[in-house]
């Protein structure tokens, strides 16, 4: 451990709080950290990989702010290697799995992907989810030569930056990026009928490029943004949020559109309501608080009525050749509903472990140089992973349909994907009710 930090001693203070956040990953041994290699043996426990197998990691958030959204990414990143494995694994042996939490934490997921990249030398990672995580992530992912595919992050910002050549092709991403579904949600405000709207925002990666190209998206469509001139944004470890909420909901909108996390947005909307600010105020929502964990967080009002109820959202939607299949599936194994983004994380999964296979090598660089090819056309079009890594041994060329979409990744790492529309109901559920589309 002292080594470690000796290495990271003459390097900034941010390099320095990654060295000591890593170094208590250390400490803290298999509480943060789980090696998995999903084969079997007799006794029913998992054997340790041989050899030069091919090695993944999953960064994931189990705790903090997106944990209710995050929980279930891990388990199908780990069902998709099962299903690999159970078909001969990738260039011949079980592939290997590593799972660390980033903790919804910028400075908990980088020094995460440090160790992931530089002690566990994995070849490739599922994460982040968080885009201020993946943006702390990403730096260190494409310096290792570590192919970097996030199921959720999807700022604007890493679109730039992948046009720029910042990570040299190792990032890519199952989901689409807040260009569209910004421009999605302006549109399901504008079919609402909304024509006065304000907006709020988690001060963040996500939060601020989210907001920004809504703001555009809206203004094009021919709506005003009340709030344009002194945009609300609120401090990701704030404890109240009194004076934001009021705010993000003065001069009467007929909509707020929030870009949020489950935690802080909770509690903001919570002050909106004892405010007296919400009453008659349509809450327009993403895909960072698509759950009802987060219905409940929020609360109730004294009669026992769901504090958002009638709200509405956008997330992206799954639509693959393969959602079906994989929805008995995952049932089945987990004897839970599909929850947002399981589906592209284990795209994301299956993804890597093709590529691999189709580099014949078990090598970060081996993925990037094939993740698009496997991903696009042309290509014989497969969706179940089996199937898909039987047609690469055999020499063929694979075009794979994901469970989330067709992930046709273009030269940013980005894919496009629809949407689906989301509501609150009178018993704080969630209920997919309608689909839009960027542009509408």
């Amino acid at each position: 451990m002292n080594s470690f930090l000796n290495k990271y001693r003459l390097k900034s203070p941010l390099a320095w709080g990654l060295a000591l956040a890593f170094s208590s990953s250390l400490l803290a041994g298999c509480n943060n950290t789980t090696p998995t290699d999903t084969g079997t043996t007799p006794d029913g426990n998992a054997p340790t990989a041989s050899g030069n197998g091919l090695k993944i990691g999953a960064l994931l958030p189990v705790t903090g702010d997106l944990a209710s959204i995050g929980a279930n990414m891990p388990e199908a990143v780990k069902l998709a290697v099962e299903e690999i494995n159970a078909c001969e694994g990738v260039n011949g042996e079980p592939v290997t799995l590593v799972t660390e939490d980033s903790q919804t934490d910028p400075a908990a997921g980088g020094a995460a992907m440090t160790k992931l990249a530089e002690v566990d030398r994995v070849a490739g990672v599922v994460g982040a989810f968080g885009s201020s995580v993946s943006g702390a992530a990403v730096g260190i992912a494409a310096q290792n030569k570590v192919m970097l595919i996030s199921p959720g992050s999807t700022s604007p910002v890493f679109t730039d930056q992948a046009k720029n050549g910042d990570f040299n092709g190792y990032w890519a991403r199952t989901a689409p990026p807040d260009t569209y579904q910004a421009q999605a949600l302006a549109a399901l405000a504008k079919k609402q009928g909304f024509n006065n709207v304000s907006t709020v925002a988690i001060n963040n990666d996500y939060g601020v490029a989210f907001e920004q190209q809504f703001v555009g998206a809206f203004e094009k469509s021919g709506g005003k943004i009340l709030s344009k001139d002194k945009p609300v944004r609120y401090d990701p470890k704030a404890a109240t949020l009194d004076s934001e909420a009021a705010a993000a909901f003065a001069d009467k909108p007929d909509a707020v559109a929030g870009v949020l996390y489950p935690e802080t947005g909770s509690i903001l909307l919570q002050a909106a309501y004892k405010q007296g600010l919400s009453e008659g105020v349509t809450v327009l929502l993403t895909d960072g608080v698509y759950s009802q964990d987060f219905v409940e967080q929020v609360g109730k009002t004294p009669d026992g009525t769901f504090i958002l109820e009638g709200a509405l959202g956008t997330v992206p939607g799954a639509d693959g050749e393969a959602l079906e299949a994989f929805t008995s599936k995952w049932n089945e194994k987990t004897g839970k509903d599909v929850t947002a983004f399981v589906p592209h994380s284990w795209d994301a999964t299956v993804l890597l472990m093709l590529a691999a296979e189709a580099a014949k090598a078990n090598t970060g660089e081996g993925i990037q140089s094939k993740i698009r090819e496997v991903a696009n056309a042309p290509g014989t079009e497969v969706s179940d992973p089996c199937e898909a890594i039987a047609l690469i041994r055999n020499g063929e060329d694979i075009n794979y349909q994901g469970v989330s979409g067709n992930v046709d990744i273009d030269e940013n790492g980005d894919v496009v994907g629809s949407y689906d529309v989301w509501t609150v109901k009178a018993d704080g559920t969630t209920e997919v009710i309608d689909k839009v589309s960027p542009g509408e």
